[in-house]
């Protein structure tokens, strides 16, 4: 992609050792939730530890959002879904991410975050609506300053780069954050949002949640570069890695990176090392290409275990309010379950609606063509109701 403008800020060429991140990803919490003796080490990188109010909520959201995915999982055997990729082990990526952005921020989803948009206070019925395969998207992305679920891998991120970009021109002092996986940093389009931000300095932060799997295809078969942030390093990108199971470690970085972007440093890189812990989606059989052995490695470092074993060891929560979180999380999921069982009445000529802001004479001739069919079937389907009458 040729970019031309003269309008971008010039700004201050960084050194390619200041680009590259650590050797290894940021963390503060061990797999047990005890804090690690490399806390002094993470402090003096630049990273310090969340308030305990954002780390107790962070736990809350988490543990409402696992309990909405495992239901979003069973609405699929239900027939209310028509699939449901899910993020099961990967919730403080997600939800620790999105607590560090501001409500002016942009965020710019794929179809595995629904985790990271209820974390944003949408509507799950609504967050739904692409996979029930109601809608292109359920929810107002302006009113949301959130885009839709993207599916095709990567171009979200140019859109991110864009926005951000365009934010910028506005004085509006917004961020854009784009989470994406590790298959799609193989995409053109993963390079050319990273370019494109870099040269026009762009605030995006570009979040890859390296869950180890491109559907089958194992980390170890997408790329030989000794990490994915090692990637930014190509493009004038700054780029860190962190334990994407640390919630901790992840809110340090998204802060630390949501501060260096909307201070006027361009875009940031961040990979997250994680795992994803169910299938790709419903329709994916996981067994055959990953051991069950390694499943069960990974269940040993749950991110909302870890962090609630130290909150308890902080006396941040107890077994009171541990409980209260959990019917929390039920209640949830029982309005999801009992919103999702009601049968969704939709109007075929709304697919039109949102194609572009305002309608071209093409949309308007195809949306002519539908309306026509739509009205032909009632019309044979009333003729057929009249002659049975006559019988």
């Amino acid at each position: 992609m040729t970019t031309h403008s003269t309008t971008h800020t010039a700004t201050t060429q960084l050194t390619a050792p200041a680009l590259l991140p650590a050797e290894t990803p940021v963390r503060f919490l061990d797999d047990l939730g005890h804090r690690v003796d490399a806390t002094t080490e993470m402090e003096d990188r630049g990273y310090r530890p969340p308030d305990r109010e954002l780390l107790v909520e962070a736990w809350r959201r988490m543990v409402v959002g696992r309990r909405f995915d495992v239901q979003a999982t069973a609405l699929t055997k239900q027939g209310r879904l028509a699939v449901y990729p899910s993020s099961r082990g990967q919730e403080a990526c997600q939800v620790g991410a999105v607590l560090a952005l501001q409500e002016r921020d942009w965020l710019f989803p794929t179809y595995r975050d629904s985790v990271a948009l209820i974390t944003r206070d949408l509507d799950p019925v609504e967050v739904l609506t692409l996979l029930r395969g109601d809608a292109h998207c359920g929810y107002d992305p302006m009113a949301h300053h959130t885009a839709a679920q993207c599916t095709p891998l990567a171009t979200q991120l140019i859109h991110a780069a864009g926005v951000a970009h365009g934010e910028t021109r506005k004085g509006r002092g917004s961020v854009a954050l784009a989470f994406t996986g590790d298959g799609a940093t193989s995409e053109g389009d993963f390079h050319e949002a990273l370019n494109f931000a870099a040269v026009f300095h762009a605030p995006a932060i570009f979040f890859v949640q390296n869950n180890k799997y491109a559907i089958s295809v194992p980390f170890s078969k997408q790329s030989k570069a000794p990490s994915l942030a090692h990637k930014g390093v190509g493009y004038g990108v700054p780029a860190e890695q962190v334990d994407g199971n640390d919630p901790m470690a992840v809110l340090s970085v998204m802060q630390r990176a949501v501060e260096h972007a909307r201070g006027g440093g361009g875009p940031f890189l961040i990979e997250a090392h994680t795992y994803r812990l169910d299938a790709h989606t419903n329709a994916d059989d996981a067994t055959r290409y990953r051991e069950a052995d390694e499943v069960t490695q990974w269940l040993t470092r749950d991110p909302i275990v870890r962090l609630e074993n130290h909150l308890r060891a902080e006396g941040l929560i107890d077994d009171a309010r541990v409980d209260a979180v959990k019917q929390e999380a039920e209640e949830y999921a029982a309005r999801l379950r009992d919103r999702m069982n009601v049968d969704s009445q939709l109007d075929p000529l709304s697919i039109f609606d949102h194609v572009y802001e305002r309608s071209t004479p093409q949309i308007a001739e195809q949306r002519a063509q539908v309306e026509a069919e739509l009205a032909a079937e009632r019309e044979f389907a009333d003729q057929s109701d009249e002659q049975q009458g006559d019988h």
